[in-house]
């Protein structure tokens, strides 16, 4: 009775945090998606006469060398580096589980090709080869997503291979084939959900990963480029002013670290909760 009872607990609390996270995420995709409509002032409005205000009533986070609203500037930040994360995730998750799920089922000169170009990506510092990447195609943001979408992708497509490997020499797999069952309609029937947990606790994980490396190209400038409110981007603007006007450095850069922690604390949940073991 006292394991049963502390397995229900267990549960219990898991299903609390992951209800407590997402509703958190929740409220950083509502805030992002509204963001012209929070902010209290426009975010790209210069006034020179009120340039490096430190925080005050009337402006919470102070005002950068231009005169704008450090608060304002944040929340319409939210929308760039948050969806542009999104958007990253989306698109390394998808391409890489597809890949993957080619590789393990088909195997063959199709799964040997593939695997070596992602063993080519792999052999790089995978920030390294993205700043590389972006410098080629002249900076911006779009191009920053593409350039850590190149180098980004095979860690989803090893993690679907292995397991559509072990999906595929299955009881179940095996009366399926016997059943004439296709290609395409096995793997939508019965390898992708299978493995789609994995996919999505991996993808939630990494969407702070990813939204800290496109900030740090935007850092680098070979993201995205004035005046465009971006966290990366703001935090470079304001460096050399990081003793005297630390605000204009610490506000970003504490919204980083905010939504990065909420989708990180999101993915643990989350993985906890598929977890059979908490089942």
């Amino acid at each position: 009775m006292t394991t049963v009872r502390r397995q229900n607990i267990r549960k219990n609390h898991t299903k609390s945090r992951l209800l407590f996270f997402t509703c958190l995420a929740a409220l950083l995709l509502f805030a992002a998606a509204a963001a012209e409509h929070l902010c209290p002032y426009d975010p790209y409005a210069q006034d020179y006469a009120l340039a490096l205000c430190p925080p005050s009533p009337a402006h919470p986070f102070g005002t950068d060398r231009y005169g704008r609203d450090m608060l304002s500037r944040v929340i319409m930040g939210a929308k760039t580096s948050v969806f542009s994360a999104l958007a990253l995730v989306l698109i390394i998750s998808v391409l890489g589980t597809c890949a993957g799920i080619v590789c393990g089922y088909l195997g063959g000169w199709v799964d040997t090709v593939i695997m070596r170009i992602s063993d080519l990506c792999l052999a790089f510092p995978g920030l390294v080869f993205a700043m590389g990447i972006a410098a080629v195609l002249n900076g911006g943001l779009g191009n920053a997503v593409l350039a850590l979408a190149a180098v980004s992708w095979p860690k989803y497509a090893r993690l679907a291979r292995s397991q559509t490997l072990a999906v595929s020499h299955t009881d179940f797999m095996d009366a399926a084939r016997l059943a004439g069952g296709r290609p395409l309609g096995m793997i939508r029937r019965h390898i992708l959900p299978n493995i789609l947990g994995p996919i999505l606790v991996t993808a939630a994980l990494d969407i702070g990963t990813m939204m800290m490396e496109l900030a740090g190209l935007s850092f680098l400038g070979l993201g995205a480029m004035p005046p465009t409110a971006e966290w990366g981007s703001m935090m470079s603007n304001g460096r050399s002013m990081l003793q005297t006007y630390p605000w204009v450095v610490m506000a970003p850069g504490a919204a980083i670290f905010v939504t990065a922690a909420i989708v990180n604390l999101f993915g643990d949940a989350l993985r906890d909760y598929l977890d059979p073991k908490n089942r």
